[in-house]
């Protein structure tokens, strides 16, 4: 599995946030990783780097359920301005099939995954190809 430069995840759990970066760490995933708590958060800090081209994600890590802007908004933010093509997983404890249903209609989407991130499963989530399997 190749390590990524840039990872971002966006998520307001403290404790969801700090497990995922230790299932990362234990796997070599990253060389950069960003936390960010809600998706205005994010995207104040991600709109400009989207549109100078520097700096940008090679993973989004987004939770859907946070306070100012969840993540159902802030991809529909993302939406407008995303012209560089970069992994979105959905990573979330909904297992609403609303949630899923939902998921499949944005393209940004690459798949929704359950919570917790375990080191196994940011080793399956990437096989080096695009997929937008459920």
């Amino acid at each position: 599995m190749p390590k990524f430069n840039h990872v971002c995840v966006i998520d307001d759990d403290p404790i969801y946030t700090y497990a995922a970066d230790r299932a990362m760490k234990k796997i070599d995933f990253y060389s950069h990783v960003e936390f960010f708590k809600n998706g205005q958060e994010a995207l104040n800090s991600l709109i400009p780097r989207l549109n100078s081209g520097r700096n940008i994600p090679d993973i989004i890590f987004l939770d859907l359920d946070m306070p100012i802007m969840d993540g159902w908004q802030f991809l529909d933010e993302l939406i407008g301005i995303l012209d560089k093509k970069m992994f979105i997983y959905l990573v979330t404890s909904s297992i609403a099939p609303e949630d899923i249903e939902r998921a499949k209609q944005y393209s940004l989407i690459d798949k929704f995954v359950a919570k917790p991130i375990t080191p196994e499963i940011l080793q399956n989530l990437f096989n080096g190809t695009k997929s937008t399997e459920y």
